[in-house]
């Protein structure tokens, strides 16, 4: 009796009679298969009728045993985790996210003890499917959770349960047919070129500073709180490195950011007459312009810039509508390049966003031109 053997690990197939390996495919008897099971066990099967139903059989073995460390792994995963509380799995899950900045932490806290622990929090985490995560958001519209706070809460338990998924928790994606909240950003109020040059005369240096940075560069107000002369690259580019953070109190990373990241943002010359102006009048401390005013030795805080804001309301005598804000003068910079026929592509780039879908929900109206004018430029191209 010969054997012929496969790959190692395969087995062999062979035949049990007197006749040669060159006569098998022609004589009666059934081919043989042996190989060791995944207890190292040794086992012989027959009854195969030619070649290929026995090297079928011997494949298919070794792939089970190939597969068997994985599939047992996914079983000890499902028993360690299944049945854990789905609060416990997130603070193990939270202590994976590294890469969130300390007030993206902070926010993920808020959201996870006011909207989702609340109801979510003692469910094993073997129960969940997309049953469950309809019951949460439509828990969220009973309560009248704004729909901002109802999609930010959604989008971090998608990040936790896909989480779970990859482990292998869920046979079938939970979130699978889940109508996610819509959050669409209401239209930004913006200042007229009349009411920013009002707003730059309204308050004190500092607050004039904040507002041509903010309007002039498109910086966020953390941002501009942590303006620094020597960010200055070019005479037409300011590099943004960091912000005050406002959970903090210090100079951290930018939004959407990792460490030492930065962007380069167009520097106007207005805005950058505006920084060398302050930076000669009242001296820098390592480059920085704005300190905190009872405490040089701490960064400008973001909140004093909100409080001169909310004086200056109250004082009536500026032309502010209902609902502009400190962030409409961010809008203004946005709304001032895409007039300018800027592309949005680089809008989102200057304005740190980190998907362009957010700068085109937000803007898109302020988009030059119509299907009408298309059409015309189209035809001048068709023409040429």
């Amino acid at each position: 009796m010969a054997a012929k053997a496969l790959a190692r690990g395969m087995g062999t197939y062979y035949k049990d009679c007197e006749h040669p390996a060159s006569r098998w495919p022609r004589c009666p008897h059934f081919y043989k298969v042996r190989y060791r099971d995944s207890g190292g066990n040794q086992v012989e099967e027959s009854g195969f009728l030619d070649k290929d139903a026995a090297i079928d059989r011997l494949t298919s073995v070794y792939k089970a045993k190939k597969a068997a460390p994985a599939q047992q792994a996914k079983s000890e995963r499902i028993e360690k985790y299944g049945e854990m509380r789905f609060r416990e799995y997130t603070i193990e899950w939270k202590a994976s996210q590294r890469h969130l900045a300390e007030a993206s932490l902070s926010h993920l806290d808020s959201l996870l003890q006011h909207h989702i622990f609340p109801a979510l929090g003692t469910r094993r985490m073997s129960t969940f499917d997309h049953k469950v995560v309809d019951g949460f958001i439509r828990t969220m519209e009973r309560n009248g959770v704004g729909l901002a706070a109802q999609s930010n809460a959604y989008d971090k338990l998608k990040s936790i349960l896909l989480d779970a998924h990859r482990l292998g928790l869920f046979d079938d994606n939970p979130l699978l047919g889940v109508k996610a909240p819509q959050y669409d950003p209401k239209r930004a109020v913006i200042p007229s070129p009349a009411q920013l040059q009002a707003l730059r005369g309204a308050g004190d240096d500092t607050f004039r500073l904040i507002v041509d940075l903010m309007s002039g560069c498109g910086l966020r107000n953390g941002e501009a709180a942590a303006v620094n002369v020597n960010n200055i690259v070019a005479d037409d580019v300011y590099r943004v490195t960091e912000q005050v953070n406002q959970t903090t109190k210090k100079y951290g990373r930018l939004k959407h950011r990792k460490p030492g990241e930065y962007r380069d943002v167009p520097l106007p010359q207005r805005t950058k007459n505006a920084i060398e102006w302050y930076a000669d009048r009242y001296g820098t401390t390592d480059g920085y312009l704005l300190r905190h005013p009872q405490d040089p030795n701490r960064p400008f805080q973001p909140y004093l810039l909100q409080n001169q804001w909310q004086r200056l309301k109250r004082r009536g005598e500026l032309d502010i509508p209902d609902g502009m804000v400190i962030y409409s003068l961010r809008h203004f910079f946005a709304s001032n390049c895409l007039r300018q026929n800027i592309p949005i592509t680089d809008v989102a780039e200057w304005m740190g966003h980190n998907n362009i879908d957010i700068t085109f929900r937000i803007y898109r109206h302020l988009m030059p031109g119509s299907i009408g004018a298309a059409a015309k430029l189209l035809e001048i191209g068709l023409a040429a």
